[in-house]
């Protein structure tokens, strides 16, 4: 059972896995100690895949996520690691069709496409068999705190979530629009939502210098769900303005001199939908689907390539003029069925710094 403490520097709490002494705060870093051991001893693995968990140089990455992948990532040009998260909500009212295949196709576009280790990319879906592996909010904070703990420059980050979205009214004064946003694990209905301001807390702010993070997030209301301080505006004729969502309390809420870019299924006012349109043979999230094709056609040059090319599958699509033309190995591996829905939506781009989207290489 995990035990909840408060950082000792900054008090965030943190979540102390079954038998630590010590943990260490993705935030601030500060090591906060325990009185007294836990009763309750971490799983033993093998000498070749034990993680030393605290207290270690940098190169060993600190994670309070004892069920992470074993060991440090391969590197050649710095290290890769991801956390995808696919969430159907099954044999709920909120069932979703798309979310689990959205997982297995943005891990297979990570392996085969981009050289991620598989033991570098932790899955959280329902029909993982480990507890550790379900998506509800303990071990998707947990994850969170994997992902980014111990990086080092050079690194590449990938945080996808594919699930519910919503909002909760923001009483701080640090939402332009008065709201945060959400993201909503398997077990919100119970545990509660990961707000807007977490997420930043845990994955953004930490990220020192030549650290890159790119988060992929399939959700409704998931524009500014990373709350990074720009977003990038691109209207149908591919003209864009980047947006200042820098909180008027002065509050910074960019990295510790990394990258972050977003991409997100539609703004904060908007709904995302999964569908059989896309495909033709099975339920994805349309987001996902878009950013996939987008790759998968040689369009992933830079960012406003991207952007522009995933707005234009989303919208020939929901303008009745099919989208589902090339069927890539990426979604002919997935066979099952699903269900249709509208795509009122555009996708969207934030990032920590603005930038000229058109010339910046987009690369993972």
């Amino acid at each position: 059972m995990l035990m909840l403490v408060n950082c000792s520097n900054c008090h965030t709490p943190l979540q102390l896995p079954p038998g630590a002494q010590s943990i260490r705060c993705a935030i601030c870093h500060a090591i906060t100690r325990i009185a007294e051991p836990r009763s309750l001893q971490p799983p033993t693995a093998p000498p070749s895949s034990t993680h030393h968990l605290y207290g270690v140089a940098p190169s060993m990455a600190p994670s309070p996520y004892n069920h992470a992948p074993p060991g440090p990532s391969p590197s050649v040009h710095g290290r890769k690691r991801a956390v995808i998260c696919g969430i159907s909500y099954k044999n709920s009212s909120h069932e979703l069709k798309g979310c689990i295949n959205d997982a297995k196709c943005m891990k297979y576009l990570l392996v085969n496409r981009f050289n991620f280790p598989e033991s570098s990319i932790l899955m959280l879906t329902e029909e993982e068999t480990d507890p550790y592996r379900r998506p509800i909010k303990s071990n998707i904070r947990m994850a969170m705190y994997w992902l980014v703990q111990g990086c080092q420059p050079g690194d590449s980050l990938i945080f996808h979530y594919s699930g519910h979205g919503s909002q909760q009214r923001n009483y701080t004064g640090d939402e332009v629009d008065g709201y945060d946003e959400t993201i909503c694990p398997l077990d919100f209905e119970t545990q509660g939502m990961i707000v807007d301001d977490e997420i930043n807390a845990t994955i953004v702010r930490p990220l020192p210098p030549r650290v890159k993070l790119h988060a992929i997030i399939d959700a409704c209301h998931s524009g500014t769900v990373l709350d990074l301080p720009f977003l990038c505006r691109m209207d149908r004729n591919g003209r864009y303005v980047w947006e200042d969502h820098r909180p008027r309390t002065g509050m910074w809420k960019g990295t510790n001199g990394g990258e972050v870019i977003s991409f997100s299924g539609c703004d904060d006012d908007q709904s995302s939908a999964d569908t059989l349109a896309l495909s033709r043979i099975t339920s994805t999230g349309a987001m996902t689907y878009s950013f996939i094709q987008a790759i998968e056609r040689g369009h992933g040059a830079t960012y406003g390539a991207m952007l522009n090319a995933m707005r234009s599958t989303i919208r020939n699509t929901d303008d009745g003029l099919g989208g589902g033309g090339l069927v890539t190995s990426l979604l002919t591996m997935l066979l099952t069925g699903g269900s249709g829905g509208g795509l009122r939506q555009e996708p969207q781009l934030t990032a920590n710094e603005p930038f000229d989207v058109y010339a910046k290489p987009f690369s993972l």
